[in-house]
C-alpha cells in the first residue's frame, strides 16, 4: 500500500515554496527549486510514496504563511505538521522553534543550547534535514563570526527572511 503525498505550489515573495502534505498534515516547505531535496527527503522517511502535485495544502500553513509574509508573526501551526525524524534531529528542531523570530543563534550555540558544545556537525545536519523551511526557522542559525551559511534555499532568501523578521519586529516596537 502507498502513501500519497500532495505536493501544491505556494507563491511567496522569494519565489514558490513547495508545500508536501500526507493526509492532511504539511511533511515539507520548501523553495521550488528544491524539488529534488523534498523527493530525496521524504522518500527516506516515508516509504511507497505516490506524488501529486495539486489539491489543496492545509489551510493553517498558507494562513501562517500569508501573514508571515505580510510582516505579521503568527502562532505556528505545529499541530498542522508532521515531523519525522531522528529523536536528535527533533530536539533540533524544537530548539529552532524557540528562536525568537527576528534573532538568530550560531550552530555552536545551539548546540550548546542542546547540552552538547561538542555537537556542532551534528547540529548544522540536523538543521539541513529540517523538512520545514520557514515555519521551523533554520534561517535563523548561523556560523559563529556572524556570517551567514549553509541555507539549502540559498544565502540571498536566507538574508532576506533575517532581514524581514527583523524589520517586522522594528515596526512592532
Amino acid at each position: 500500500m502507498s502513501t500519497q503525498i500532495n505536493v501544491v505550489r505556494y507563491a511567496s515573495p522569494i519565489g514558490k515554496l513547495s508545500l508536501a502534505s500526507i493526509d492532511g498534515k504539511l511533511v515539507h516547505l520548501d523553495f521550488e527549486d528544491n524539488d529534488d531535496r523534498l523527493k530525496t527527503i521524504q522518500t527516506r522517511r516515508f516509504k511507497n510514496l505516490e506524488w501529486k502535485e495539486g489539491g489543496a495544502a492545509p489551510d493553517p500553513i498558507t494562513d501562517w504563511l500569508d501573514g508571515y509574509f505580510a510582516g505579521t508573526v503568527g502562532v505556528l501551526p505545529i499541530d498542522a505538521i508532521n515531523m519525522v525524524g531522528t529523536p536528535f534531529q527533533k530536539s533540533v528542531w524544537d530548539a529552532l522553534v524557540n528562536i525568537p523570530s527576528g534573532q538568530s543563534v550560531s550552530y555552536a550555540g545551539l548546540a550548546d543550547q542542546l547540552g552538547n558544545p561538542r555537537a556542532v556537525r551534528a547540529v548544522a545536519r540536523a538543521n539541513a534535514l529540517n523538512p520545514v523551511s520557514i515555519i521551523v526557522p533554520c534561517h535563523r542559525v548561523i556560523g559563529s563570526n556572524g556570517t551567514l551559511t549553509g541555507y539549502a534555499g540559498g544565502l540571498a532568501r536566507k538574508k532576506w527572511l533575517l532581514d524581514h523578521e527583523a524589520a517586522m519586529w522594528a515596526k512592532a516596537a
